[in-house]
């Protein structure tokens, strides 16, 4: 039998992911008590809207958060973002994941997952500090080795102490290897033998927004 784990942080209004970014904000469009005007007796729905920017929680970046002719959300084939076989490398205490953290293993079509313990300071200020990150050098092996996404569990994937430079995100996606940021609960998966999945909407001109990553585990 398959268990489902759940890698991804959960959404609420007011919730800081990214130290400096808004928290997305929760509203009503149309409340339950004001449904039952409009609706038979008995039958009332809730309508609401969410204002949040596209990095959010547990989020996927795509070639055209970088680059303005890379592929969008919507652009994205199904084939690169689910049931994808997970490579998992447990990092924990490691800050600059480098070429040696990771080779030796085949990744090839694999979605490389990053373990570093970090989100256990997800919504704290300790989570943009000091924070795990993967090299320019690794990431660049990475897309050498034919690797269709990764991941990580910190607040970035690059160094965000660099002074602005972001040579992993340039790389990766500018190889057309998908990004996701801000996971969590990778200690719960083993090295080899998951499946991961993580798609977001289909929207067209975005290139950032929230999925709901998980694993499919052969127990």
């Amino acid at each position: 039998m398959a268990r489902f784990v759940d890698l991804s942080h959960r959404i609420r209004a007011g919730l800081i992911t990214y130290p400096g970014l808004p928290a997305p904000v929760i509203t009503a469009h149309l409340t339950r008590h004001d449904s039952r005007e409009k609706y038979a007796p008995g039958t009332e729905f809730a309508m609401d809207i969410i204002t949040m920017i596209g990095n959010t929680g547990t989020y996927l970046d795509s070639p055209f958060h970088r680059y303005a002719d890379g592929a969008d959300l919507a652009g994205l084939d199904l084939a690169t973002l689910v049931g994808l076989p997970a490579e998992v490398f447990h990092l924990e205490g490691v800050r600059a994941i480098t070429v040696a953290h990771l080779s030796g293993r085949e990744v090839r079509g694999c979605a490389v997952l990053l373990h570093t313990g970090w989100d256990r300071h997800f919504g704290s200020e300790a989570y943009g500090s000091g924070a795990p990150f993967v090299t320019a050098e690794a990431a660049q092996y990475l897309a050498d080795a034919g690797a269709v996404l990764v991941g990580i569990d910190s607040v970035n994937i690059d160094d965000t102490e660099s002074g602005g430079r972001r040579p992993v995100h340039t790389l990766l996606l500018g190889a057309g290897v998908h990004i996701v940021e801000h996971l969590t609960n990778l200690g719960a998966l083993p090295e080899t033998g998951a499946r991961f999945t993580a798609a977001p909407p289909a929207i067209e001109g975005f290139g950032t927004f929230p999925v709901r990553a998980f694993a499919e585990v052969e127990d």
